[in-house]
């Protein structure tokens, strides 16, 4: 690492633009969600406008392992510099859109870097920091993340009710280029080192283009299948048979081309080592239980405790107090019980909190849910961050781009994965806690009750609270699923993880290749 970055004050520009990059990609994840009727409006589309946050959903999830392998064979800037600039590319044609098709298309164009954005700047933090330095930073970007996930919301609002709805994606364009400006001018790798595979040099890099587009195929269709699967078409319809069927046959296929591939984009030691194949799983599943809190916290508190949207939104914002500040201190808990068994005090926790919120009484206060968030997410700081910082100190720099991005892909699929099981969960308790409801004709799934509970004339007393109670029991089913998740991370930690993170330390000047580093045991 060139002497200027081992330095704080050498450090600030690149970390500045790390987490004006990772704030880019968090942001417009959400930022869309309340803008909604003015693009619907303006563009039409109502049928598919759900491809909004899908469409940049599935982006970001299947190219992630792709920047992963691309960052660790042509380093980690001009990967970034990519993303950036493909993100903004996007922001533009998303704000010059003619019809809902357009925007649909150029989201997805935001997503392609979105996905650089988000496994690149944790691979760099990682880069940047040793190992006793990097919950720090880790810690700040994860502030970052959830600040502007769940700001994204109330920006996106803000500027299509008081302004149009294209300044949504125009904002990007200021933040991007100072990020941009940051990259170009601070951030200075050393020279690559070769991985183990490859001791000697290659005339040119080479990049498995066939396992990149293979992946790409079958992530997309995978999720494309969770995605709409019970909402465009029933889940045993042709078109979920179809995808899920061509997607099973392309990740076969997948598996083969990766075998071959000189420089596979997924290798196989990503899931040979037992460190982080089960760190994959854990945070997958954590992944599955993010669902409860981030998706059907908000129903439960508009359409149960009757809150407004911006109201319901803080109910859900106190976690991120919490997972900050617990992530941060994780270090001295782990520099003295090791990564595992503080990541495995957070899932518990996590498990009891989720437990406990189908035990809140009903209708019950604001608060009670909130606290509930308070302490969830303090827990999941405990937890993932552990982790993450646990196994890339497992591997060397020539590793680590592709390590980062296989832990951030799984957990991306989790929460796809959670949403569809969930979402159908939810909605299958609610048609059945509904048969016997007080008044005919009442929407079967969770959304659309949700909407009809916002016109105060349109249940008498007595439906409503057959409604609000059928929701209350849709929302605790969730909420059980979401600690059965937590339980498997739990027994991912338990059964598959070694008690002792194989940590590889690197001089702080030059970092080295993965099979030159030496090992060593701790932290666990």
């Amino acid at each position: 690492m060139p002497p200027a970055l081992t330095t704080p004050r050498g450090r600030r520009p690149v970390v500045a633009a790390l987490m004006l990059g990772m704030a880019l990609a968090a942001i417009d994840g959400t930022i869309v969600s309340t803008a909604v009727p003015q693009i619907v409006g303006d563009l039409g589309g109502l049928a598919v406008f759900s491809w909004l946050f899908s469409g940049y959903l599935l982006a970001v999830t299947v190219t992630l392992p792709l920047y992963g392998k691309l960052s660790d064979t042509f380093g980690r800037k001009p990967v970034l510099i990519a993303g950036i600039i493909l993100f903004l590319v996007g922001s533009v044609l998303c704000a010059a859109a003619w019809n809902m098709a357009a925007l649909i298309a150029f989201r997805i164009v935001q997503g392609l870097g979105g996905g650089a954005l988000q496994g690149t700047v944790q691979t760099i933090a990682a880069d940047l920091y040793p190992l006793k330095e990097r919950p720090r930073i880790q810690a700040k970007l994860s502030t970052v993340w959830a600040t502007s996930a769940v700001a994204g919301p109330v920006v996106g609002g803000l500027l299509a009710g008081y302004a149009d709805w294209r300044w949504i994606f125009l904002i990007n364009l200021p933040v991007g280029a100072v990020a941009l400006w940051l990259v170009v001018r601070h951030l200075h790798e050393p020279s690559r080192p070769r991985p183990a595979s490859r001791p000697r040099p290659a005339a040119r890099p080479r990049v498995d283009w066939a396992g990149a587009l293979a992946v790409f195929a079958t992530g997309s269709l995978l999720l494309t299948a969770l995605v709409q699967g019970g909402v465009a078409w029933p889940w045993l319809s042709a078109p979920s048979l179809g995808l899920f069927g061509a997607s099973a046959v392309l990740a076969a296929l997948t598996v083969v081309i990766e075998r071959r591939a000189a420089e596979p984009i997924i290798p196989g030691w990503v899931w040979k080592r037992r460190t982080i194949a089960s760190v994959n799983l854990a945070l997958g599943a954590m992944g599955l239980l993010m669902v409860a809190p981030t998706v059907f916290l908000p129903t439960y508190a508009q359409s149960v405790l009757g809150l407004g949207p911006i109201a319901a939104g803080f109910v859900l914002s106190v976690m991120t107090l919490s997972w900050p500040v617990s992530a941060a201190l994780s270090d001295r808990v782990y520099n003295r019980i090791g990564f595992r068994r503080t990541a495995m005090i957070g899932m518990s926790a996590a498990l009891l909190v989720l437990l406990a919120f189908p035990l809140l009484p009903y209708p019950g206060e604001p608060w009670h849910p909130a606290l509930l968030m308070l302490l969830l997410g303090a827990a999941l700081g405990l937890f993932q961050l552990p982790l993450i910082v646990g196994v890339q100190s497992t591997v060397g720099w020539a590793e680590r781009g592709t390590t980062t991005a296989s832990v951030l892909f799984c957990r991306q699929v989790g929460q796809s994965i959670g949403a569809a099981v969930f979402g159908a969960v939810a909605n299958s308790v609610l048609a059945a806690r509904l048969l016997d409801a007080p008044v005919d004709g009442l929407p079967g799934d969770l959304d659309a009750v949700t909407r009809a509970l916002e016109d105060p004339g349109a249940f008498s007393a007595a439906a409503t609270d057959h409604v609000r109670r059928a929701v209350d029991a849709a929302v605790d089913y969730v909420y059980i699923g979401a600690a059965g998740a937590a339980a498997l991370a739990l027994l991912a930690l338990i059964t598959l993880t070694p008690r002792r993170f194989p940590i590889i330390t690197e001089p702080p000047t030059a970092p080295k290749a993965a099979g030159e580093a030496a090992r060593q045991d701790t932290p666990s």
